[in-house]
């Protein structure tokens, strides 16, 4: 007879190693844009940086490598919340203000990068 297995937890698995792999990838690909744009910056000062961030590509690279980070920085909390934090009514609590977090967090960098 056949034993059977209880299978407990969301399986996230693959899917999550997969997006963090992505989300570091679009985060290094950034940083390295970043970096040559600075270098080949003449100086740094306000004036420069408010031309870096003025153009609608890098507004839009900037989003997506924030996007990134709030998504790669969920998935290692979460990770570490179903890891150690064994009462349930605490992980989810800890879950639910870590969303609120960075949902927020999103809010206020597409604020910065599309005000005036």
């Amino acid at each position: 007879m056949a034993s059977k297995k209880i299978v407990v937890g969301a399986h996230y698995g693959l899917l999550d190693w997969i997006a963090q792999r992505v989300t570091a990838v679009i985060l290094v690909v950034y940083t390295i844009i970043l970096g040559v744009s600075l270098l080949a910056a003449p100086e740094l000062n306000h004036a420069s940086w408010k031309a870096l961030f003025s153009g609608t590509f890098m507004r839009v690279l900037s989003l997506l490598a924030l996007l990134a980070l709030f998504w790669h920085a969920w998935i290692g909390v979460r990770d570490i919340f179903m890891d150690y934090v064994k009462p349930t009514a605490l992980r989810l609590t800890l879950q639910v203000m870590t969303i609120v977090l960075l949902v927020g967090y999103a809010i206020w960098a597409i604020n910065i990068l599309w005000s005036k």
